[in-house]
C-alpha cells in the first residue's frame, strides 16, 4: 500500500468532519463506529468490532514481537448551553475546524487512524501495532478500552491520543472520588446542641484544605485533594445527623489509589469511602525509546493533570495528540486544521524513529 501522506491527511480531516455530524455521546457511539469501519474498508484493512470499539492489527503482526497500542476515543460529552454554533455542524473558519468532539478527541483519533494506516503493511517493524478506536471514555464506562483489554493480546507500550499540543505527557494523575460523612447529634434547632454536624464540618473542611501528602512526583507534583460537594439538612428547624461531602483526589505516580485510600482512612477526621480504586495514575520512563523519539523531534515532556483512558492500562503509556486540552468540553469546541496536519506528521515521524530503532 503506497500511501501519500497528504492524501491520508485530507482523508483524515474528512473523517473528522463526518464524525462531528454524528451524535456520539458515551454509550451511543454505534454510528461513529460505523464511520470508522468504513475508513478501514476503504483501505482494505481487516478490522474487528466489539460493541462500539473498532480495532485492527498491522498486516505483519508477529506474536514473538512486543506490541504498541494506538488508542483514542470517539465518544463525546454533551454540548453545554453556552454553544453559539451548531455542535454537529463541522465547518472551518480562520483555519479552525469547529464541532463537538473536534478537539477532544476527534483530531487525535483520526490522526492516529491515519498513522496506523500509513504503517499497516510496513515490514520489519520492531513492534506490532494495534489500533483501538474506543467508546465510553468520557464516562469511564464498562464497555470502553477497559473491556478491550480482556480481548487484546498483551500490550507492552501505548500511545493514548488526547490533545497535548503534540507534546509528550509522560505521566498522568489518577483519580479517586470519596464520599465522606461528618456525623453529629440531630436535634431541634431551638435546643442547645454542642455536637452540630454542620459546625463539626468546619474543622473537617479546614483539615482537608491544609492536608498534604508526603510524596511529590517530579512530573506530576503533589497529590491534589479538593472538596467539591457538600450536602446536609432537610428542614430549617432540624439539626441534621450528618453532613455529606464529596472529595476529589488527583493522585500522582508516587502512590497507588489503594495507598491513598488507606492513608485517608487512617488520618482523615471523618468517615471516607472510595467510589472506585481503578483509575490509577499512569507514566512512562522518560528514557523509553518512544519518548526519546519525540524528544529528538523537539517535543517537550510534562505531567498531565487530566484523566484519560491511560487509567485503564497497566503498561507504560504516553499521552500525545494534536489540539489543546484547555479547549476540551468548552463551548464552540474547535481544533486548528494545521494541528491535525502537524499531528499526523509528528506521529509518523515519532513512530518511524521508534519502530525502526
Amino acid at each position: 500500500m503506497n500511501l501519500d501522506q497528504k492524501h491520508l491527511t485530507t482523508k483524515a480531516i474528512a473523517l473528522l468532519k463526518q464524525l462531528i455530524t454524528i451524535q456520539s455521546f458515551s454509550s451511543e457511539e454505534d454510528k461513529t463506529a460505523d464511520a470508522i469501519e468504513a475508513w478501514f474498508e476503504s483501505f482494505d484493512i481487516p478490522f474487528k468490532r466489539e460493541k462500539n470499539n473498532v480495532y485492527a492489527f498491522n498486516k505483519y503482526y508477529d506474536e514473538s514481537k512486543p506490541t504498541l497500542l494506538l488508542n483514542s476515543h470517539h465518544d463525546t460529552v454533551k454540548p453545554n448551553s453556552a454553544y453559539t454554533k451548531d455542535p454537529f455542524h463541522p465547518h472551518i473558519e480562520d483555519g479552525k475546524l469547529y464541532g463537538l468532539g473536534s478537539n477532544d478527541a476527534g483530531g487525535c483519533l483520526v490522526s492516529l487512524i491515519a498513522t496506523f494506516t500509513r504503517f499497516y503493511d510496513t515490514k520489519d517493524l520492531s513492534h506490532n501495532i494495534i489500533i483501538v478506536a474506543s467508546a465510553e471514555e468520557e464516562s469511564s464506562g464498562p464497555n470502553g478500552l477497559n473491556s478491550m483489554l480482556l480481548i487484546l493480546p498483551h500490550i507492552d507500550v501505548a500511545i493514548v491520543g488526547e490533545p497535548t499540543l503534540m507534546n509528550l505527557a509522560i505521566a498522568e494523575k489518577g483519580l479517586v472520588v470519596f464520599d465522606a460523612e461528618v456525623k453529629g447529634t440531630p436535634s431541634h434547632a431551638a435546643h442547645p446542641n454542642n455536637d452540630n454536624s454542620i459546625y463539626n464540618t468546619i474543622d473537617v473542611l479546614k483539615w482537608f484544605q491544609t492536608y498534604s501528602f508526603e510524596k511529590v512526583s517530579e512530573a506530576l507534583g503533589e497529590v491534589k485533594l479538593t472538596v467539591t460537594q457538600i450536602n446536609a439538612g432537610s428542614q430549617h428547624n432540624v439539626v441534621p445527623a450528618k453532613v455529606d461531602l464529596v472529595v476529589d483526589v488527583r493522585v500522582n505516580d508516587r502512590y497507588s489509589n489503594k495507598e491513598i485510600a488507606d492513608i485517608l482512612a487512617k488520618e482523615a477526621p471523618c468517615q471516607m469511602k472510595p467510589r472506585s480504586l481503578r483509575l490509577n495514575s499512569s507514566s512512562i520512563d522518560k528514557n523509553h525509546p518512544l519518548v526519546q523519539s519525540g524528544i529528538k523531534l523537539g517535543r517537550s515532556t510534562y505531567g498531565s493533570p487530566t484523566l484519560s483512558d491511560q487509567a485503564a492500562l497497566s503498561c507504560q503509556s504516553l499521552k500525545l495528540g494534536p489540539g489543546d486540552s484547555t479547549r476540551s468540553h468548552s463551548a464552540d469546541e474547535f481544533i486548528y486544521v494545521r494541528e491535525i496536519e502537524e499531528g499526523i506528521d509528528l506521529y509518523i515521524k515519532i513512530l518511524d524513529g521508534f519502530l525502526h530503532s
